[in-house]
Formats: structure tokens, C-alpha cells, sequence
């Protein structure tokens, strides 16, 4: 007899965010499970961030539910911020201080008891890259070293799902690698569940195992990436061509002057 699977890390339903009389997540309805990282992908626009503030709790949701780890987002919001992380897209790590003085103002924080404190802060450190620059200032680190960090700061507490939203924006190949390589420890480490948001075809494609893309708010296509790929029918179609199928026009001319300015923002930032 096979045995139950594991319930899901994260379940919504029919979740919905308005604002005024725009409709900026439209009945949203997916899972993560245990141990999967999975890709939220569309255009500036689509909804991505409004939904990650959802469920992180920094937003509440107009119409619908969402549960994290078994715990209500709306009904039980601390229960559920003890069980994640969050990366947000703009930078969230103080430059004054060192990296090491960041992690222990997030150990604070996060009420890891004091006689824990040093040896989480030297662990997330080092699984990160990042013990033997733990004293410098932050403002001297690279754009993939801050990143780092704050991925640092989201694993104090040791959550079960991490958000990273656009955790790459801004930075060149050669730290996105860098960045990518640690999510991927992270999910074989700890069997940590991941909902990254992503411009970045190849590295949804390349590290998510199932993907849904976005398009108004609405969730337009679900499923694992070579699946995605295989429905157009088209001999040696990519995630691109899954994203421009479904988002349309909207790849080119979506994205407020906010949005896209906030993305610039972040770029200078990291370099």
C-alpha cells in the first residue's frame, strides 16, 4: 500500500487582490510542495510581487484563502511568517553595517534564542560563501554577495518556504550563476520549498519544476517546464516561447513607469 503523499508546504484558492476597481490577482489557485521550487513567471504587471506580498503576509487578499505549512495567511499570520523566508526584489540588507551585524539584527528578530545566535549567524554565513567577508562593510560587497546575504538572512530561523522575488534582477551572469547554485543547495540541504518570480527563462527552466505563468492577474498555464514546452507543438520549443504564447503582446509594451523604474533601481544598486 503506497503510503499518503505529504500535504502540500503551500495551498491557495480562488485568491484574489483588488485595487480600487483593478484586478491585480484574479482567483489564484495552485500548491508547492515539499521540497520543490517553483517558478512564478510573466510579465511586469501580471501579478507576480502582488501575489508574493499575499502570501507573505504584507498584503491582504481581497477575496479567497491561502495556507502556508497548514497555517491560514489571513487568520494566522504569525504562524505563518515563523515558517518563511523573503527575499524581496529591492534591496533589504543595510550597507552601514557588516554582514555579520545584518544576520545578527535578523537572529533578533527572528527571537533565536541568544545562546543559538552565533553558531546560525557563522552557518548561514559559510553555507553562503560568505564566512570570510562576514565583517566588511556591506557596502563593499558585489551584487551577488548582497544577495547572498539576504538569502542568509531569510534561512535564520530555518523556514520551510522561501520567497525570492526577482532574486537576480541587476546582477551579470556570472553572479546570477552564483545565486542559483545556492538555491540549489538550499533545496538538497534542507528540503526547503522555493517560489522564485523570474524574468529569466532559462533559469525557470533550468531550476523549477513546475511553473505557472501570469498574465493579468490570472494564472494562464500550469505545469512542469518541458510539459509547458511540449503543449505548443513545436519542434524544439523553449520556455520563451511558453511565456510569449501566453503573455502575448504584453512581453514587450507591459510594466509601469514604477515598475520599470524600481528595476533600474535595484540594477544600479547591485552593481
Amino acid at each position: 500500500m503506497n503510503a499518503a503523499a505529504p500535504p502540500p508546504v503551500l495551498a491557495t484558492r480562488d485568491l484574489t487582490r483588488r485595487f480600487g476597481e483593478l484586478t491585480a490577482v484574479d482567483r489564484l489557485t495552485f500548491s508547492v510542495g515539499s521540497g520543490e521550487v517553483f517558478g512564478l513567471i510573466g510579465p511586469n504587471g501580471a501579478g507576480k510581487t502582488t501575489t508574493i506580498k499575499m502570501l507573505t503576509t504584507l498584503l491582504p487578499a481581497s477575496a479567497g484563502s491561502a495556507q502556508v505549512a497548514g497555517f491560514d495567511v489571513a487568520r494566522e499570520p504569525a504562524e505563518v511568517r515563523r515558517r518563511i523566508g523573503y527575499v524581496p526584489q529591492l534591496i533589504s540588507a543595510d550597507a552601514q553595517v557588516s554582514g555579520y551585524e545584518n544576520l545578527w539584527v535578523f537572529a533578533r528578530l527572528y527571537r533565536i534564542p541568544r545562546s543559538e545566535r552565533e553558531a546560525r549567524i557563522r552557518e548561514a554565513l559559510d553555507f553562503m560563501g560568505l564566512g570570510a567577508v562576514a565583517d566588511q562593510l556591506v557596502k563593499n560587497y558585489s551584487g551577488g554577495m548582497i544577495r547572498r546575504l539576504e538569502m542568509a538572512q531569510a534561512l535564520m530561523h530555518r523556514p520551510r518556504l522561501l520567497f525570492l522575488d526577482e532574486p537576480t534582477v541587476g546582477l551579470d551572469p556570472v553572479a546570477r550563476d552564483a545565486v542559483w547554485e545556492q538555491i540549489e543547495r538550499l533545496r538538497e540541504r534542507y528540503g526547503m520549498s522555493v517560489v522564485v518570480t523570474t524574468h529569466y527563462m532559462e533559469e525557470a527552466d533550468r531550476l523549477c519544476e513546475r511553473v505557472g505563468v501570469l498574465h493579468r492577474g490570472s494564472m494562464v498555464a500550469l505545469g512542469r517546464p518541458s510539459d509547458l514546452k511540449a503543449s505548443l507543438e513545436r519542434p524544439n520549443a523553449t520556455l520563451d516561447d511558453v511565456f510569449a504564447h501566453y503573455a502575448g503582446a504584453e512581453l514587450d509594451l507591459s510594466g509601469s513607469y514604477r515598475e520599470v523604474g524600481r528595476t533600474r533601481r535595484v540594477a544600479v544598486r547591485l552593481q
